[in-house]
């Protein structure tokens, strides 16, 4: 099998004594879309926090291709190609919708004009196009999720880290939303994604892990976690999933 994109082994972060993951193994590999998924408090933002280097690990390891996460700055995981848009977005409020997109555009170097990157982030996101020249603060919700997604794409990541990109979204936009990171999936992107609504994740993504006060009990293919039941039950309080497309 081909190098992964992400490797974390034996992953352990500490909050003063309290220990918030404990022993956390996961692959990510080209193409392919993990989720992890889990009630408040399981430690998901921590583990997206610790695989983006923004917390220090206790014990283990952590790899981007070639890069110990430890040893190498955020920023320059960023122009490896690891970009991650965090819990509550991350958009600049007072610049408007093309100036957040250039910033992001001028962190990595690429062959690519900004001409081209930005015509091929309004074809996949029409309504920011719309909104190009206003300030991404007066932005819906929905609106700003897809702008700090479309930030992202402007660094053409390898790996993308999502972290509840679904979070305070009407239900309009979160459909609209979880349909841009089909399409994303679809395209070849390497995905690791945080979530809450686990219908959703588990619909969307090839393998996924249920993460629950630090540790990791269940694993496997998304769809087997989708369809049964005891794994929802016991862990998330969900009854089995129905079936439909991303």
């Amino acid at each position: 099998m081909s190098t992964p994109l992400l490797s974390v082994r034996d992953l352990h972060v500490s909050y003063g004594p309290i220990r918030a993951l404990r022993g956390l193994d996961l692959t990510v590999h080209a193409g392919e879309t993990v989720a992890i998924v889990g009630a408040n408090g399981a430690g998901k933002t921590t583990l997206m926090r610790a695989i983006s280097g923004l917390l220090p690990m206790v014990q283990g390891s952590i790899h981007f291709l070639n890069h110990s996460v430890a040893h190498t700055p955020t920023h320059a995981l960023a122009q490896a190609g690891m970009l991650h848009v965090p819990e509550g977005r991350g958009t600049l409020q007072r610049m408007v919708v093309d100036e957040n997109l250039r910033l992001a555009w001028e962190i990595r170097a690429s062959t690519q004009s900004f001409e081209d990157a930005l015509s091929d982030v309004y074809q996949r996101f029409p309504r920011l196009k719309e909104r190009r020249q206003q300030l991404a603060g007066n932005l819906s919700g929905g609106e700003q999720q897809m702008l700090a997604i479309a930030r992202a794409l402007m660094n053409r990541p390898q790996l993308l880290l999502l972290d509840e990109p679904s979070m305070g979204l009407s239900p309009r936009y979160r459909q609209e939303v979880f349909q841009i990171l089909a399409d994303l999936r679809d395209s070849g992107l390497g995905i690791l994604l945080v979530e809450q609504n686990v219908r959703s994740a588990l619909r969307l993504a090839h393998h996924a892990h249920v993460l629950a006060q630090g540790v990791f009990t269940a694993s496997g293919k998304a769809s087997d976690l989708a369809n049964d039941p005891a794994v929802l039950a016991g862990y998330l309080g969900h009854g089995k999933l129905t079936q439909t497309p991303a």
